[in-house]
């Protein structure tokens, strides 16, 4: 069976076609994307915090807005497990 990548995935690591640059700037486009995925969070995290703070009983539109917040956070969290994995896997490959 062929080696294929996810639709995730932006290239196979593990393809020897690529060169040391080539690596060494998809981790650093990882860890700007990581930066502004950690950014927004915190974003979303502060605005959820105030949400909170906002009113004794929120009302309706707010209990949506925080699920909506809340579902977008975890996005967020599977994003930042996942680009941390590759930055992780990128790392080991390069010191082999």
């Amino acid at each position: 069976m062929e080696n294929q990548t996810t639709d995730d995935e932006v290239f196979d690591f593990s393809n020897s076609e690529f060169t040391r640059e080539d690596l060494i700037t998809a981790l650093n486009e990882m860890a700007h994307e990581y930066k502004k995925l950690s950014q927004t969070f915190e974003e979303i995290k502060a605005e959820n915090n105030g949400l909170k703070h906002s009113s004794a009983e929120p009302r309706t539109a707010q209990l949506g807005e925080s699920d909506s917040l809340q579902t977008e956070l975890s996005k967020l969290k599977i994003e930042n497990d996942s680009l941390r994995a590759k930055s992780c896997e990128l790392s080991s490959q390069m010191k082999d």
